[in-house]
């Protein structure tokens, strides 16, 4: 009945989607300004369709989650 994800794996996505993956595109995003690192946009671009991805990846398995358990109590 769909996609969902056990418990450690959704725990740890979460953890990269909203600490690890922003914290890394804020921080080369910083460095390229300041140190003249290359394709900062691009990079910075990359890490966030990634992580944009990843979390309609946790949408969906949080609402099959939801519709499978939650609703059937």
């Amino acid at each position: 009945m769909g996609f969902t994800l056990d418990n450690k794996t959704y725990d740890l996505l979460k953890w990269i989607a909203m600490i690890v993956l922003p914290a890394l595109g804020t921080l080369y995003f910083a460095l390229a300004s300041i140190w003249g690192l290359p394709y900062g946009e691009q990079i910075v671009g990359t890490i966030t369709a990634i992580d944009t991805f990843l979390g309609a990846l946790l949408g969906v398995s949080t609402n099959n989650y939801n519709n499978k358990y939650v609703d059937s109590e």
